[in-house]
């Protein structure tokens, strides 16, 4: 991993599936201080019983976000469908603060109606003192049953933002490079899965390396780097109908891709100098996607390179080794001033900004193991959010600013990871085939 780390930064200098189905399974390693406890009752059901056990995967999400501590399973005695049957004396003696009923109808061939409530606990015991409704969320919604799983996820989104004043990503989605090792030979393939790992689908499979993958701020297509007929490509592709499109092929490197937050353009680096003749070292450059004309960034003997824009498109942040090893900087989009970021630690890389703005999520190494770590831009302290005995790398941030997402090593497997921006929670999600490296997350989708 060590060497998977600090090449993510010398590979642009040096230049450098059969089974797409990885599914990715969530563990909770560490959760938060305080998690809110609440109760998911498991949902009755009328008529034929669906594929997808909705409280079960509203449980799941809400446990693994680390947030929530999560009642449910053999700790519930007491199966009420709707706020009116409950008995809030029960669930308050269970500990829960709060409490989630449903039910599943069938209405029709492969359609159903769920509905679903969400309710404070205390405001429910005492509300005919109080006067207080304890309903705080209530819908009815019908879908296919293979819809099922996704309303699931919109129904833990709802409520983690009722709960926490945040929004929910349990409805975003991953993007991520399988790679599957054999002695003849080696395969990539560029999955997208649900953010809990399920509904894996590949969209690239080859035998050549593919990495960088990045969303488009729409979440319908993902930039990336492909290594086809031996020369580094970036291509753009619809996440929905598989279509791409070749953005650069130039000689050298094309590579590290990055949507502007307009999604009009790509910064992104390539090492071809500014005359066909001329070889360059690597560069900061800007193609405008509808005309593909280039504006190059920088211009100087050192590497720059995984450039990343400011939430507001103002500013790009990247890699280089001008003050002598991989320390990050920012360029001002309309000044063109340069300025240096990252000072703590002798090496900081694939710099990312968090979705205000103030923040830089990092791979950033003190004397020891490559670790994840968020800067803030006002005071520039930098906080380390993954300290361990292994390397972590690529982060990449969730859309709400919660979390973080991370390539690590879990028995001697390249895996990926999550991490709290507080550094509280931390959550493993090994692959059951092959390794998982170079994740995105996508933005929100709805």
């Amino acid at each position: 991993m060590r060497k998977l780390v600090a090449g993510l930064f010398f590979f642009l200098f040096s230049l450098v599936a059969n089974q797409a189905f990885a599914l990715l399974s969530m563990e909770l390693t560490r959760g938060v201080s305080g998690a809110v406890p609440i109760a998911i009752v498991p949902f009755a059901v009328e008529g034929q019983a669906p594929s997808q056990d909705m409280a079960s995967i509203i449980s799941n999400d809400l446990q693994n976000s680390g947030r929530f501590k999560v009642l449910g399973g053999d700790k519930i005695t007491s199966f009420p469908s709707n706020a009116g049957d409950v008995q809030y004396d029960y669930f308050r003696r269970l500990g829960a603060d709060n409490l989630v009923v449903g039910k599943v109808q069938e209405v029709g061939p492969d359609r159903y109606q769920v509905q679903f409530q969400l309710l404070d606990v205390f405001k429910g015991k005492n509300a005919a003192q109080s006067g207080q409704q304890p309903i705080l969320l209530s819908q009815k919604i019908t879908v296919s049953g293979s819809q099922l799983r996704a309303l699931a996820h919109h129904v833990s989104d709802l409520v983690y933002q009722q709960i926490t004043g945040v929004k929910g990503v349990f409805s975003t989605r991953l993007a991520y490079v399988v790679v599957q090792r054999s002695p003849a030979v080696t395969h990539y393939t560029l999955e997208v899965a649900d953010q809990d790992g399920y509904n894996p689908r590949p969209l690239l499979s080859s035998t050549d390396p593919i990495m960088s993958p990045d969303w488009s701020p729409d979440g319908k297509k993902i930039a990336y780097v492909s290594f086809e007929n031996k020369q580094s490509s970036i291509y753009v592709q619809d996440v929905a109908t598989g279509e791409r499109h070749l953005m650069t092929q130039y000689p050298g490197i094309n590579g590290a891709p990055s949507w502007s937050p307009d999604g009009h353009k790509l910064a992104l680096v390539l090492s071809k100098g500014d005359t066909i003749d001329q070889k360059g070292t690597p560069s900061i450059y800007i193609m405008d996607l509808g005309s593909h004309q280039l504006t190059r960034l920088t211009k100087d003997f050192n590497i720059n390179t995984e450039p990343a824009w400011s939430p507001d498109g103002r500013k790009i942040i990247f890699t280089s080794n001008r003050s002598g090893n991989a320390q990050i900087y920012q360029i001002d989009l309309g000044s063109r001033a340069t300025s240096r970021v990252s000072y703590d630690g002798k090496y900081n890389a694939r710099g990312s900004f968090t979705p205000d703005g103030n923040h830089i999520v990092m791979i950033n190494q003190g004397s020891g193991m490559y670790n994840i770590g968020i800067l803030d831009l006002d005071s520039g302290t930098l906080r380390v959010l993954t300290n361990s005995d292994t390397d972590h790398g690529s982060p990449s941030m969730a859309p709400n600013g919660s979390m973080v997402l991370f390539e690590t090593v879990y028995n001697g497997r390249t895996v990926l990871g999550m991490a709290a921006t507080d550094g509280s929670v931390q959550i493993r999600l090994p692959a059951r085939n092959g390794e998982v490296q170079d994740p995105a997350w996508s933005p929100f989708l709805s």
